[in-house]
């Protein structure tokens, strides 16, 4: 599946193209996130959950609480204990993206544009539009403040995998083909659209925040 927006092309990557290997860091779609209408006028939804593995290991968006179980058994299965997580990044503060965050509380937290380690506050500049680097000595992973959905969205971007370069998005980008809808769901969509347009000419691969990851094709 693919879609035109501009100058771009998005291709919808397919349920078995949820991991990404790389030096020095990989990326694993834990779980694809949705977001479903409902016939009452709700709608089911769920936030997509991706691991980083490398240097550090690192979960960007915990899921709902509903996921405790689902989570902890998917990275188990990594031979991954929850203590064994160095960050946790929330790209924002809905409650699908960071409904289990009480599960790593040794790990180094990033919810928007807060940095914390147990209750200790760390100075950023991602409120002023900085990146911020996870690993001082590679530079290959950084979180980079994408506002808009929010107004402290961020996402993690990802070098170096076989891919080129992963931004795991959260929902910056609702889906592969969100070219209209996700103004319903944006705080500021003026700021959202500036946001997504860095993240077209940057990422090689996006990871939405409530569906299937997909590559981006610059014509």
């Amino acid at each position: 599946m693919a879609a035109v927006c501009g100058q771009y092309q998005k291709v919808c990557l397919s349920e078995t193209q949820l991991d990404f290997p790389g030096q020095p860091y990989s990326v694993s779609v834990l779980k694809v996130g949705y977001c479903v209408p409902q016939t009452d006028g709700s709608f089911r939804a769920d936030g997509t959950i991706t691991l980083i593995r490398g240097v550090m290991d690192i979960l960007v968006d915990t899921g709902g609480p509903w996921d405790r179980e689902f989570l902890l058994q998917s990275l188990k299965r990594r031979g991954l204990e929850p203590g064994d997580l160095q960050l946790v990044v929330g790209t924002h503060g809905h409650s699908d993206h960071i409904g289990n965050l009480n599960l790593f509380p040794s790990a180094l937290t990033i919810v928007g544009y807060d940095i914390s380690e147990g209750d200790i506050y760390r100075p950023n500049q991602l409120a002023e539009g900085q990146i911020y680097t996870v690993d001082d000595h590679i530079h290959a992973v950084c979180v980079v403040p994408t506002p808009g959905h929010t107004g402290q969205d961020v996402s993690v971007q990802v070098k170096g995998t076989s891919v080129g370069t992963v931004l795991v998005a959260g929902d910056l980008f609702e889906g592969w083909s969100d070219d209209n809808s996700w103004k319903d769901l944006s705080m500021n969509s003026a700021v959202q659209e500036v946001s997504r347009q860095k993240a077209l000419n940057t990422a090689d691969v996006i990871i939405p925040g409530h569906g299937l990851p997909f590559r981006v094709l610059r014509t």
